[in-house]
């Protein structure tokens, strides 16, 4: 399979990555292609054996994926300006936020997209995205996507595209907001007398032991912090406050307007 970038930034390089680390494809049938002349030295330290193009000067392009990787608001610009003529029988794949099928399909003239969403932990492999498809693709071709989905981490199918709009928010946004609250986890420590690195350490350390016990307790999430939270003690203090300044609301909503803010990206 040869497989072509249009956008290589963080994502589009942590989807060769994985690509290329698992054996997906050959680094002579990868083409990374950039808008910004400036990167391409850079990405072509790190992808040596790889076709590296400025989007501008690409006529033609011999790949069986095309994969869309530039940022939203930069897609009308960018579908305007293909020099090159896609061919029937290529695929293309937009990891772009917001940006519905049917509007891929007009700006390219072209019918076989797939729009995926996935997160920035792809970089470590350990991603997770929500996938789609147009009408007419095959189920043996939706397997080859989601193979390649997979080494970034894990890929869940949805028949519903608008669904990937409340992923985009859940899990494309979702990083960020653990950070937010990391950060001020780490900054309360340190107002506290903490060491900053001590803190950080017990914060991140706390964070990956919750993680776990998430995933491999019988228990729910209620449960899990009554069995932290006990009746006059400091964890409930902390809680109470919570409540008080309503942050699950504040949480909740912010998801929300993520999701009303994937939608708009669509024009």
């Amino acid at each position: 399979m040869k497989i072509a970038i249009i956008g290589a930034g963080n994502m589009g390089l942590s989807f060769s990555k994985s690509f290329l680390k698992y054996e997906l494809i050959k680094h002579q049938d990868l083409h990374l292609i950039t808008r910004n002349e400036n990167k391409i030295k850079k990405i072509a330290e790190e992808f040596p054996k790889s076709q590296i193009s400025i989007f501008e000067n690409v006529e033609n392009l011999d790949a069986d994926l095309i994969i869309i990787a530039v940022k939203p608001q930069d897609f009308s610009h960018v579908a305007g300006n293909f020099k090159f003529k896609l061919k029937e029988t290529q695929m293309v794949l937009s990891i772009m936020a917001g940006i519905k099928i049917e509007k891929i399909q007009n700006l390219l003239n072209h019918k076989m997209v797939v729009r995926a969403m996935p997160n920035s932990p792809t970089l470590l492999g350990m991603g997770i995205t929500g996938y789609t498809a147009a009408d007419g693709i095959s189920f043996s071709q939706l397997i080859n996507i989601e193979r390649l989905l997979n080494s970034t981490g894990r890929s869940v199918y949805l028949e519903n595209e608008e669904l990937l709009d409340g992923v985009t928010a859940l899990s494309g946004s979702g990083p960020a907001y653990f950070y937010y609250i990391v950060d001020a986890m780490i900054k309360a420590g340190t107002e506290m007398g903490i060491d900053e690195n001590l803190s950080k350490l017990f914060v991140k350390q706390t964070m990956l032991g919750a993680y776990h016990l998430i995933n491999n307790s019988d228990k729910n999430l209620e449960e899990l912090i009554r069995d932290v939270a006990s009746k006059g003690g400091t964890t409930e203090a902390a809680l109470k406050t919570f409540d008080e300044k309503d942050l699950k609301g504040s949480l909740k909503q912010g998801i929300l307007n993520a999701e009303k803010r994937a939608k708009e990206l669509n024009g």
